[in-house]
Protein backbone atom coordinates (compact mmCIF):
# COMPACT_ATOMS: atom_id res chain seq x y z
CA UNK A 1 0.00 0.00 0.00
CA UNK A 2 1.43 3.34 -1.04
CA UNK A 3 1.85 6.04 1.63
CA UNK A 4 0.22 8.60 -0.64
CA UNK A 5 -2.84 6.40 -1.08
CA UNK A 6 -3.16 5.98 2.68
CA UNK A 7 -2.64 9.70 3.37
CA UNK A 8 -5.13 10.68 0.68
CA UNK A 9 -7.69 8.19 1.96
CA UNK A 10 -7.33 9.41 5.53
CA UNK A 11 -7.60 13.05 4.44
CA UNK A 12 -10.71 12.44 2.33
CA UNK A 13 -12.37 10.26 4.92
CA UNK A 14 -11.68 12.64 7.81
CA UNK A 15 -13.00 15.63 5.91
CA UNK A 16 -16.09 13.85 4.62
CA UNK A 17 -16.78 12.71 8.19
CA UNK A 18 -16.38 16.36 9.22
CA UNK A 19 -19.12 17.24 6.76
CA UNK A 20 -21.40 14.64 8.33
CA UNK A 21 -20.44 15.71 11.83
CA UNK A 22 -21.12 19.39 11.18
CA UNK A 23 -24.46 18.40 9.67
CA UNK A 24 -25.31 16.64 12.93
CA UNK A 25 -24.14 19.68 14.94
CA UNK A 26 -26.18 21.91 12.62
CA UNK A 27 -29.31 20.07 13.78
CA UNK A 28 -28.32 20.35 17.43
CA UNK A 29 -28.01 24.15 17.44
CA UNK A 30 -31.11 25.05 15.43
CA UNK A 31 -32.86 26.48 18.50
CA UNK A 32 -29.73 28.09 19.94
CA UNK A 33 -28.46 30.27 17.10
CA UNK A 34 -29.89 30.82 13.64
CA UNK A 35 -26.62 32.39 12.29
CA UNK A 36 -24.58 29.42 13.54
CA UNK A 37 -27.17 27.04 12.11
CA UNK A 38 -26.82 28.71 8.69
CA UNK A 39 -23.01 28.85 8.90
CA UNK A 40 -22.77 25.12 9.59
CA UNK A 41 -25.28 24.43 6.83
CA UNK A 42 -23.12 26.28 4.32
CA UNK A 43 -20.03 24.49 5.62
CA UNK A 44 -21.34 20.95 5.21
CA UNK A 45 -22.76 21.85 1.78
CA UNK A 46 -19.46 23.23 0.46
CA UNK A 47 -16.91 20.89 2.04
CA UNK A 48 -17.54 17.69 0.02
CA UNK A 49 -16.91 19.44 -3.31
CA UNK A 50 -13.65 20.89 -2.02
CA UNK A 51 -12.55 17.46 -0.78
CA UNK A 52 -13.48 15.96 -4.14
CA UNK A 53 -11.30 18.53 -5.91
CA UNK A 54 -8.25 17.60 -3.81
CA UNK A 55 -8.76 13.86 -4.21
CA UNK A 56 -9.26 14.05 -7.98
CA UNK A 57 -6.27 16.39 -8.43
CA UNK A 58 -3.96 14.02 -6.53
CA UNK A 59 -5.34 10.91 -8.22
CA UNK A 60 -5.02 12.56 -11.63
CA UNK A 61 -1.49 13.82 -11.15
CA UNK A 62 -0.08 10.75 -9.39
CA UNK A 63 -2.23 8.05 -11.01
CA UNK A 64 -3.05 6.59 -7.61
CA UNK A 65 -6.12 5.43 -5.75
CA UNK A 66 -7.04 6.10 -2.17
CA UNK A 67 -7.17 3.67 0.69
CA UNK A 68 -10.02 4.02 3.18
CA UNK A 69 -10.52 2.46 6.57
CA UNK A 70 -13.68 1.66 8.53
CA UNK A 71 -12.85 4.37 11.09
CA UNK A 72 -15.40 7.01 11.94
CA UNK A 73 -15.11 9.58 14.66
CA UNK A 74 -18.34 10.96 16.16
CA UNK A 75 -18.79 14.73 16.37
CA UNK A 76 -17.56 16.66 19.35
CA UNK A 77 -20.27 18.30 21.43
CA UNK A 78 -19.34 21.85 20.40
CA UNK A 79 -19.18 23.00 16.77
CA UNK A 80 -16.37 25.45 17.55
CA UNK A 81 -14.25 22.66 18.99
CA UNK A 82 -15.06 20.43 16.01
CA UNK A 83 -13.89 23.12 13.59
CA UNK A 84 -10.76 23.88 15.62
CA UNK A 85 -9.86 20.19 15.54
CA UNK A 86 -10.52 20.15 11.81
CA UNK A 87 -8.39 23.26 11.26
CA UNK A 88 -5.49 21.63 13.10
CA UNK A 89 -5.95 18.43 11.12
CA UNK A 90 -5.94 20.21 7.74
CA UNK A 91 -2.75 22.09 8.67
CA UNK A 92 -1.02 18.87 9.77
CA UNK A 93 -2.20 16.98 6.68
CA UNK A 94 -0.39 19.38 4.35
CA UNK A 95 2.82 17.52 5.15
CA UNK A 96 1.41 14.13 4.17
CA UNK A 97 -0.06 15.24 0.84
CA UNK A 98 1.86 16.27 -2.28
CA UNK A 99 3.57 19.66 -2.11
CA UNK A 100 2.51 20.68 -5.63
CA UNK A 101 1.18 24.23 -5.58
CA UNK A 102 -2.07 23.36 -7.35
CA UNK A 103 -2.85 20.69 -4.74
CA UNK A 104 -1.82 22.87 -1.82
CA UNK A 105 -4.00 25.67 -3.22
CA UNK A 106 -7.00 23.31 -3.14
CA UNK A 107 -6.17 22.51 0.49
CA UNK A 108 -6.01 26.27 1.11
CA UNK A 109 -9.61 26.52 -0.08
CA UNK A 110 -10.63 23.96 2.54
CA UNK A 111 -8.72 25.81 5.25
CA UNK A 112 -10.35 29.06 4.12
CA UNK A 113 -13.82 27.52 4.48
CA UNK A 114 -12.94 26.22 7.95
CA UNK A 115 -11.57 29.62 9.01
CA UNK A 116 -14.59 31.49 7.65
CA UNK A 117 -16.99 29.15 9.40
CA UNK A 118 -15.08 29.41 12.66
CA UNK A 119 -15.39 33.18 12.43
CA UNK A 120 -19.11 33.01 11.72
CA UNK A 121 -19.65 30.75 14.71
CA UNK A 122 -18.15 33.42 16.98
CA UNK A 123 -20.97 35.83 16.14
CA UNK A 124 -23.83 35.95 18.67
Amino acid sequence: MDNLEVALGEFAQTLLHASTNTHILHWKIIDQSEPAHRALGAFYDELPDLVDAVVEAVMGKYQCQLTVSPNYYPPLEDAREELQMLSDYVMESRNTLPPDSEIQNLIDEIQDLVNKTRYLLRAP
